[in-house]
């Protein structure tokens, strides 16, 4: 079960903007994240509770922030409820797409878990429901996805096999390269790992 810290920054001009320490792992069903964030200074912040099923769809999708709650699954494309800070108004929202997205680490292996691409295959088109901090609001984006080389390196655990992905705003046609070894982002636009205390699970 790998357990860690991520730091997440702007990735334009790398502000802090919070720290996620998160467990996460495999199961009979699937795959499984849970993280609790804090601010820099040190102030709770939010958290991060996902489940996927074993073709890496959403089964289940609880975000905190700000006060702010959404709770999610696939259901006919993505469903999901967006309760606020009161706790008297719930929002409903359902779009045809496949999976949900947002600043969590989490929802990068969760979309290259659904994808399952394999290396120098063309890339792949997605559609994704983000939920922007700080309040979760739903926005609806396209993503393309590929994957670029998949290496083994040698560590001290043996060798430990990272992927290297291409992911495109189809929006903007912004680029960015995102690394994971199993289900941990090594690396990625406003993400870094920080501290890992056990190798990542490799997703049969």
């Amino acid at each position: 079960m790998p357990r860690g810290r991520y730091s997440l920054h702007d990735p334009h001009d790398h502000t802090p903007l919070a720290e996620e320490h998160f467990h996460c792992a495999p199961g009979p069903s699937g795959w499984r994240y849970v993280s609790q964030l804090t601010t820099p200074s040190g102030d709770h912040a939010g958290s991060v509770d996902l489940t996927l099923d074993d073709l890496g769809r959403p089964i289940r999708l609880e975000l905190h922030a700000a006060s702010w709650q959404v709770r999610g699954a696939a259901l006919d494309g993505v469903t999901w409820v967006r309760t606020d800070p009161a706790g008297t108004g719930a929002t409903e929202g359902n779009v045809p797409a496949h999976a949900f997205t947002g600043t969590s680490p989490a929802f990068l292996v969760a979309t290259a878990r659904l994808l399952r691409l394999t290396p120098g295959a063309s890339a792949t088109r997605v559609r994704l429901v983000a939920f922007t901090d700080p309040v979760l609001a739903p926005r609806t984006l396209d993503q393309s996805w590929a994957l670029i080389s998949r290496e083994a390196h040698a560590t001290d655990n043996g060798p430990l096999t990272v992927d290297t992905y291409q992911v495109t705003a189809l929006d903007t046609g912004e680029q960015s390269a995102v690394h994971l070894a199993g289900d941990v982002v090594l690396a990625a636009p406003g993400i870094e790992l920080e501290h890992l205390e056990t190798p990542p699970s490799s997703f049969a």
